[in-house]
């Protein structure tokens, strides 16, 4: 199971989702973003991880309509034990701050 933390940001984020979209990036992660992550093999295209454009570490998926999650592998990941570190959550306006 990978492991994750949270920034300062996000947790404040968090608490501003309302509850469907919480349950909706629960939902994500536990079906989708997390086995995709132990197999190694990327991310399914239903989930649209990708990078942020204007960074060299900033990745952002989608768990929603309108639903975006912006995280970034921690510094003491390594292959086959991944750490990740949620940033931001909440509606595609997340991106400009991610």
């Amino acid at each position: 199971m990978p492991r994750y933390s949270t920034t300062t940001r996000f947790t404040k984020d968090w608490a501003a989702l309302d509850p469907a979209d919480r349950a909706r990036f629960k939902a994500a992660v536990r079906e989708r973003f997390v086995p995709d992550l132990e197999t190694g093999h990327g991310f399914r295209a239903g989930l649209r991880v990708k990078r942020i454009e204007s960074t060299d570490f900033v990745w952002e998926m989608t768990f929603a309509p309108d639903g975006r999650a912006t995280w970034q592998y921690a510094d003491d990941s390594t292959e086959g034990d991944p750490h990740v570190l949620w940033r931001r959550i909440g509606t595609h306006d997340v991106l400009r701050a991610p």
